[in-house]
């Protein structure tokens, strides 16, 4: 199936088509997985606004968004907030009871449930979910577990091409729009 990233398997777009939940790692997804330490202990990380856009499109789009990590950060709170992400779960070494628990309430099935990773924490999320997707910088075992791969890197637009991805098979990517973040 062609899609703006190129071509992917048709098993993977009508997966796809069947996300109501978007579930992304924050490190080495959302940003590039470096952490910067200043001299009295402040922390920064950059975030793409590309991300922060399909973030914010997607969820318009009727589609739930989700970030699980297992670091504690306000830069995180704060980018997450500002992007209207209804579910911010830190500090969570162990993923998957995290990612079970929103499944649950939400009466959702794991097929309806996409998740983004890459890095050996994410392993079992992605073996879980219906639609598993590493960053192309991933570690190789989360890049041969997953069912695609991202043509960017984390950090500099991957989550944004799986959004589009995700509402390219649902028909609604035309109807994006809203200011970028």
């Amino acid at each position: 199936m062609k899609t703006l990233y190129g071509e992917i398997a048709n098993t993977i777009y009508h997966k796809a088509k069947n996300i109501k939940l978007f579930v992304c790692d924050i490190d080495g997804v959302f940003s590039d997985g470096r952490i910067y330490l200043g001299n009295d202990g402040e922390e920064l990380k950059a975030f793409h606004t590309k991300d922060g856009y399909g973030i914010k499109a997607i969820g318009a789009s009727g589609v739930d968004v989700a970030v699980i990590t297992g670091r504690q950060s306000n830069i995180v709170q704060t980018r997450m907030t500002a992007l209207n992400v209804k579910h911010i779960i830190q500090g969570e070494e162990n993923k998957l009871p995290a990612l079970k628990a929103l499944i649950e309430k939400y009466q959702l099935t794991a097929e309806q449930v996409a998740y983004i990773g890459d890095d050996m924490p994410d392993y079992p999320c992605m073996e879980y979910v219906g639609l598993s997707i590493a960053v192309n910088d991933a570690h190789p075992a989360i890049l041969s577990l997953a069912d695609h791969v991202t043509t960017i890197k984390g950090g500099f637009g991957a989550v944004r091409e799986i959004c589009d991805i995700i509402m390219q098979s649902q028909n609604s990517l035309q109807y994006a729009s809203g200011a970028s973040i």
